[in-house]
């Protein structure tokens, strides 16, 4: 049983930044982020493999965000740069107890936080 715990989303006008935390209560093989808008499906926007730190992206979010990784905190973050409308959704963090295949797949990840909004104006 991992318990997630995201924070840091808010509302922010377009071009602007934040930082989005998941606080994990044990490791595990890789972490994820996943965002949801209503009326469309869960996607992926990154994942971190903790024992290398190898990363990944969405080409959506590639140059804008960056994910990153405190083992000895347990924590995931998501920085994210240059936030446009679109951006706009229910971020997720989730945690995948085996190597997650692909990475943005969302079944390959076992435990989920209870997400955090991010709504980006124009």
């Amino acid at each position: 049983q991992v318990q997630l715990v995201e924070s840091g989303g808010g509302s922010v006008q377009a071009g602007g930044s934040l930082r989005l935390s998941c606080a994990a209560s044990e490791s595990r093989y890789a972490m994820g982020w996943f965002r949801q808008a209503p009326g469309k499906e869960r996607e992926g926007v990154a994942n971190i493999y903790i024992r290398t730190g190898n990363k990944y992206y969405a080409d959506s979010v590639k140059g804008r965000f960056t994910i990153s990784q405190d083992n000895a905190k347990n924590t995931v973050y998501l920085q994210m740069n240059s936030l446009k409308p679109e951006d706009t959704a229910m971020y997720y963090c989730a945690a995948a107890s085996s190597n997650p295949y692909p990475w943005f797949n969302a079944r390959a990840y076992n435990y989920w936080g209870q997400g955090t909004q991010v709504t980006v104006s124009s």
